[in-house]
């Protein structure tokens, strides 16, 4: 789906914030009354309490209270399949599940699995639901939550096979990677087996082949996508398979993590995701199945795909240097920006495709937040990193919280909090976007991955900088 047509409430929003009283006001809980809300979890109620003590600044506090739950309180549906747990997982504002946006949104809650039964049951249920989903099409980005119900977006209409249970099919290398991470820092957490059956090994290994597939290096593989729309990041050219490649080992992607299309197929930090999500999944499946063959076959396409990012991934920076491109095409051309969208290059090590301290990350990120990156906006009221999705000046908080977590500065770390205090436009909650003068001027109220991302971010400060809690932004 096009997200710019998901621009739910913001003008009621902003005005509503600039009546009298609204900040005295604010500090009351933004969270759904108990009674309504879709679930709770006792170990994540004492977390929320625990850092909410240390934080002094109140209005950090009020919005970690808000924001750190809002995936579990607004967006979670418990079920049963088969005698199994289910959990469908929506995005928010969008009644769909995308793979990426329901891991992301879970592995903020990862480490309190251990101290919480139904919390574990809650996750069980969400990597069956994710297994079946990739069974019914690898190459989708969102679900159905009736897996026999087609798709209620306007996706139904794209040229591309589109079956029952899939809301919208637009292949994302990262949509199968954000799985594996998820599925390995439950299992480093909790040493629990149960989720990681039979039914998931049998999605596991089409997402692997799927990914393999999408190297295309004995035909155009068996993914192809057409739009009919005015923009053209909507859609994907020559049939719908995309740009031309030299077929040189990298994966090819034809959507970025922000659902828009690539200019070259072959999207670096979604290669990098991948190389070190297939290593995560390996690991699961030698130490929780027992499944030597399967990590191997994991493993390698993984080293397959780090020896062609070595060979073909980067470009000059301009300054003698050189750094990690955002895409190529295998032939020598290559583009320089970034998108907010996780990944991203200015993020890789939040996914462990990078070294937070390898030179060659660290020059990445730095060109990435400069004005070479064209979707890099700095105006009155923040600078940050935005993308083509919502269009110019529109900065996304999502890439504010990846430079604190990549950063070692406390002065970068303490800007980002006060930015991301001073943005949120009156409603206690993180958003898509905002425009880059004005954060009354938003999009998506409701979008619990940049929530959870944000509930990430104070975690870490908690770790990293606790003394900037103490402080009043």
């Amino acid at each position: 789906m096009n997200r710019r047509e998901v621009i739910a409430g913001a003008a009621t929003l902003a005005m509503a914030a600039s009546l009298p009283g609204v900040a005295l006001a604010q500090q009351a809980s933004k969270r759904p009354p108990k009674s309504e809300r879709r679930f709770t979890s006792k170990a994540v109620e004492a977390e929320i309490a625990r850092v909410k003590a240390k934080i002094a600044d109140p209005e950090l506090a009020w919005l970690f209270e808000n924001c750190y739950p809002n995936t579990l309180d607004t967006t979670v549906t418990l079920g049963e399949v088969d005698g199994k747990p289910d959990t469908f997982v929506i995005t928010g504002d969008i009644d769909a599940m995308w793979l990426r946006d329901s891991s992301a949104q879970l592995q903020t809650y990862v480490h309190l699995t251990p101290k919480d039964a139904d919390l574990r049951r809650l996750f069980r249920g969400a990597f069956q639901r994710q297994a079946r989903c990739i069974l019914i099409d690898p190459f989708a980005n969102a679900y159905t939550r009736d897996p026999a119900a087609k798709s209620n977006l306007p996706a139904i209409n794209d040229r591309t096979d589109m079956k029952p249970g899939v809301a919208e099919r637009k292949w994302e290398i990262d949509s199968l990677c954000y799985p594996m991470r998820l599925a390995h820092a439950y299992w480093t957490a909790t040493r629990d087996k149960a989720p990681f059956d039979a039914l998931w090994a049998k999605g596991m290994a089409v997402a692997v082949g799927t990914l393999r597939d999408q190297q295309r290096k004995d035909g155009p593989g068996g993914y192809h996508f057409q739009r009919v729309d005015p923009s053209p990041t909507e859609t994907l050219m020559f049939g719908g398979y995309g740009a031309p490649t030299r077929k040189v080992g990298l994966i090819h992607s034809g959507f970025r993590p922000s659902d828009d299309a690539c200019v070259f197929p072959f999207l670096i930090p979604s290669n990098l995701f991948a190389v070190s999500a297939l290593k995560m999944l390996a690991t699961v499946l030698r130490e929780a199945r027992g499944d030597g063959a399967a990590a191997q076959d994991a493993e390698a396409l993984s080293a397959e795909v780090r020896q062609a990012l070595d060979a073909h991934g980067k470009m000059a920076d301009g300054k003698g240097g050189e750094v990690w491109a955002y895409e190529v095409d295998g032939y020598g051309n290559a583009i320089f920006m970034d998108d907010a969208n996780v990944p991203s290059l200015s993020a890789l090590p939040l996914l462990g495709a990078a070294d937070r301290n390898d030179p060659l990350y660290r020059r990445t990120a730095a060109l990435a937040w400069s004005p070479r990156n064209p979707y890099f906006f700095a105006g009155k009221a923040a600078e940050g990193i935005g993308g083509p999705h919502v269009g110019m000046d529109m900065i996304w908080p999502m890439s504010i919280i990846s430079r604190a977590l990549m950063s070692d500065d406390q002065a970068v770390i303490r800007q980002c909090l006060h930015t991301l205090k001073a943005t949120h436009g009156g409603t206690g909650f993180m958003h898509e976007s905002f425009h880059k003068d004005d954060p009354a001027k938003f999009t998506r109220s409701w979008f619990a991955w940049a929530n959870g991302l944000f509930g990430d971010l104070i975690l870490d400060v908690e770790t990293r900088a606790p003394a900037l809690l103490n402080q009043r932004l």
